[in-house]
């Protein structure tokens, strides 16, 4: 090899000297930490309460209110458990046909800002669905007989029968909170 020409390229890994590579790689680990939480993981801490999982709820239909060409409908979940836990966010509703087969898409959340809401035993909180009253927009789907409801943050679900009827292509949750609102 002529002195005075450049010595070929080699890999990264083999350029870092040791000490390198282990600020690397630290680094690679606090970036992927990072990104975990920019994707909405969460970590539980000793300060804050657990999250509820089915388990630790009773989970169940309220009252039916329409107003402004809009049905309203609300699910309550009740904690059963003996401590106290959290729901924040949006739960995951969809309507059953009497074979538990999906009718339409599931309910888009209504973009209201959430907070963490912190049940004590006994006590309980709600997210209210929407639809329209009717075929103002347009056509309806037929009713189902079922609501299937994944809490917030679970992957398990309960079906509740409820006779829901989607209208104008509108089907919408609100957070869970305790102030009864979509």
């Amino acid at each position: 090899m002529n002195p005075t020409t450049e010595r070929p390229s080699r890999p990264l890994a083999r350029r870092l000297t040791r000490r390198g590579r282990a600020a690397a790689l630290t680094a690679l680990a606090a970036g992927l930490a990072t990104a975990g939480v920019a994707w909405g993981t969460t970590t539980a801490t000793a300060a804050g309460p657990r999250t509820c999982t089915l388990n630790d709820l009773y989970v169940s239909m309220g009252h039916k209110e329409g107003a402004a060409g809009s049905l309203y409908w609300s699910v309550v979940f009740t904690n059963t458990s003996s401590t106290k836990c959290a729901l924040r966010g949006y739960p995951g509703v969809s309507v059953l046909d009497t074979a538990h087969h999906q009718i339409g898409p599931a309910a888009t959340h209504s973009g209201t800002p959430y907070s963490t809401v912190t049940l004590t035993p006994a006590h309980t909180a709600t997210a209210v669905l929407r639809t329209t009253n009717g075929p103002i927009g347009g056509p309806c789907q037929r009713t189902g007989s079922y609501l299937r409801i994944y809490p917030p943050a679970s992957h398990k679900a309960v079906l509740i029968p409820a006779h829901w009827k989607t209208c104008s292509n509108t089907f919408q949750t609100g957070p869970v909170n305790t102030e009864g609102t979509i």
